[in-house]
């Protein structure tokens, strides 16, 4: 088993704490899914990772559903080699989730080894406004399983890691818990679960809650700070698991 284990493949997430966690960072032939509510740090995390994966040499595929991406942010987290880095960024910005489904579609055929690192910043956005214009959920749940099948491929078929920011709902079931949009189809589809969350006095925390090799206690607190995240120690009266 350990040498089945030394042999997955994986890239850097841009944070030292983060690789710890993973065991060395994101596996290249998997959909990684992080969650949370908004402010807890996921784009900051996606911008990282694609930094990573630049400085290996390779393309990104940036797809910002949300309009959430900041030159400025890239520019704090990459200060010594921004405009290097910011030329192997490749930028989609779909603006329905109809776009967004025909630029998957698009990628699952386009990319190639030249791609480092497939971001999707966020998965959910599109989906929700398709929902609140009254699309037909049941077409709309179809549209997004295609979706998650094009990006599969992407990380099976090619061996290239896939990374995917999901937005969050309030589970009313379990007070204080939150649950995916997408549901049960992403929380399957991802291999890789992180979810991070937000305490009153401004430390965030990071959760792995499935892997298909590592424990699913593996955490972190963490401060977003100018260059990254910080690691810092628990707060009191905030607990996670």
């Amino acid at each position: 088993m350990g040498g089945i284990s030394e042999s997955i493949k994986r890239i850097p997430t841009g944070s030292k704490i983060l690789d710890a966690v993973l065991a060395g960072g994101y596996e290249k032939d998997i959909l990684t899914i992080i969650y949370g509510p908004a402010g807890t740090g996921k784009t900051t995390l996606c911008i990282l990772g694609g930094c990573a994966a630049a400085r290996s040499g390779k393309k990104v595929i940036y797809l910002d559903s949300e309009n959430n991406f900041s030159v400025e942010r890239m520019q704090q987290l990459a200060p010594g080699d921004f405009t290097q880095l910011f030329d192997q960024f490749i930028f989609l910005r779909p603006t329905t989730f109809a776009e967004q489904q025909e630029m998957f579609e698009k990628l699952r055929s386009a990319v190639n080894q030249k791609v480092g690192l497939v971001v999707v910043d966020t998965i959910g956005m599109l989906y929700r406004l398709a929902l609140s214009n009254g699309e037909n959920a049941y077409k709309a749940n179809q549209a997004l399983g295609q979706q998650i099948l094009f990006l599969s491929e992407i990380a099976r078929k090619k061996n290239i890691p896939v990374l995917i920011a999901n937005q969050v709902y309030a589970d009313f079931e379990n007070k204080g818990r939150v649950k995916m949009v997408g549901g049960e189809l992403l929380r399957y589809s991802g291999k890789c679960l992180i979810e991070v969350s937000l305490s009153a006095q401004g430390v965030r925390s990071l959760w792995l809650r499935k892997h298909r090799s590592l424990s699913s206690d593996r955490h972190f607190y963490f401060k977003i700070v100018p260059t990254g995240i910080l690691g810092v120690k628990e707060p009191s009266g905030f607990r996670w698991g």
